[in-house]
């Protein structure tokens, strides 16, 4: 594991303190899990992105119209 320096605002770092107490976690494993879960996000949307990189693209009005056929709008 490694060690990093990290600089929070004030607020939040009291809302990670309670955190770390009422969950009777570290705090450091709070952060970890909080930025793994951000960045296993950032992947998911990377992979979505990529899968339909290569769909067909519609114009807005086309979009809007589609939209108020299918009865959403």
């Amino acid at each position: 594991m490694s060690k990093a320096t990290l600089y929070l605002d004030e607020p939040v770092h009291k809302a990670l303190r309670l955190k770390a107490a009422e969950t009777r976690q570290s705090m450091s494993d709070l952060v970890n899990d909080a930025l793994k879960a951000s960045l296993l996000e950032d992947l998911e949307d990377i992979a979505d992105w990529r899968a339909r990189k290569n769909d067909e693209t519609i114009g807005f009005e086309d979009f809007v119209t589609q939209l108020k056929e299918d009865g959403v709008i």
